[in-house]
């Protein structure tokens, strides 16, 4: 039976690796969050109502047309949150899904995460949680910023469950501040929405010296099956709500980000081990996975 699940998970592995035109290179698609998720976003992928490509047309989610018929309000609420300085980067080792994208000046504003709306976003944008909360098929949303000279690295999302939105608020409205999925590069536009996979290998740059503020969804994705899309529903539920991360001390941290604030403090012990005691380091972190290895078979 182990035997089964082992190679079950690696032929996974082997699918997730091999969709789309552009992939990782082995050694990091092995460790890449998405190995893990494999099974799952595999079911997914053949359950799913629409094509498996890297762009979708919008006009197949005519329940976010009124995302797009206001976009100058949302607009001017994202402005505001700017000015006060809200649209920023965690102020700590809260927010696991997003926490490299600091790095290279990415910030964000969460509006809602699998779950209600953030109390700092209901307070702060009234009017463009009013329009979320209509939408049923929202799972999460946030106002995201990538300031000029930013750049996200070439990643791919590790769940499945849902599809990415972005609708232009604030942009330069140029192709040097640009997303490319899978290969196939867009341009952000005011008013403008774009609908893409983002579980295919994608990232984004501003070479531009203009701002860029979008409003970021995930929506969850149509599924042929009201089995499977029960069963979506509940892994976002459980597993997705887990990674929220606040805007502010009045909203929610999942448990997830919970445990990632503590668990990276153990990282950055290892970020100093490594600097002064190499050999040390790489011993230790073979022995943690010799110890799961072994812990898997004994099971």
């Amino acid at each position: 039976m182990k035997a089964i699940i082992v190679a079950a998970f690696i032929c996974c592995v082997a699918f997730i690796h091999r969709r789309g035109r552009v992939r990782h290179k082995l050694t990091r698609q092995l460790s890449d969050h998405s190995t893990f998720l494999a099974p799952v976003n595999t079911f997914l992928y053949l359950s799913s109502r629409l094509p498996n490509q890297p762009y979708l047309r919008t006009e197949a989610f005519p329940e976010l047309a009124p995302l797009q018929a206001h976009w100058q309000e949302i607009r001017e609420e994202a402005r505001a949150l700017l000015r006060q300085g809200a649209i920023k980067r965690s102020d700590d080792y809260n927010d696991v899904g997003f926490n490299s994208f600091f790095k290279s000046g990415w910030k964000r504003f969460y509006l809602k995460w699998y779950g209600d709306h953030h109390p700092s976003a209901t307070k702060l944008c009234p009017r463009t949680t009013e329009l979320l909360a209509q939408i049923g098929s929202v799972k999460a949303a946030m106002f995201a910023e990538l300031p000029p000279g930013s750049r996200l690295v070439r990643h791919r999302d590790p769940y499945a469950g849902s599809y990415r939105y972005h609708l232009g608020l604030d942009t330069p409205n140029d192709p040097g501040c640009y997303l490319n999925v899978d290969g196939e590069p867009y341009h952000w536009r005011d008013g403008e929405a774009v609908m893409f996979d983002e579980t295919y290998i994608h990232y984004a740059e501003n070479t531009t010296d203009q701002n860029r503020i979008i409003l970021f969804c995930d929506i969850e994705r149509p599924l042929k099956y009201r089995w499977a899309s029960r069963f979506n529903q509940w892994f976002s539920s459980k597993v997705m709500a887990a990674a929220a991360a606040p805007n502010s001390e009045e909203d929610a941290t999942g448990g997830l980000n919970k445990a990632f604030g503590k668990l990276y403090k153990i990282r950055l012990r290892g970020k100093t081990l490594k600097k002064t005691h190499r050999t040390r380091y790489y011993l230790e972190q073979w022995a943690l996975v010799a110890l799961v290895v072994v812990i898997f078979i004994w099971i």
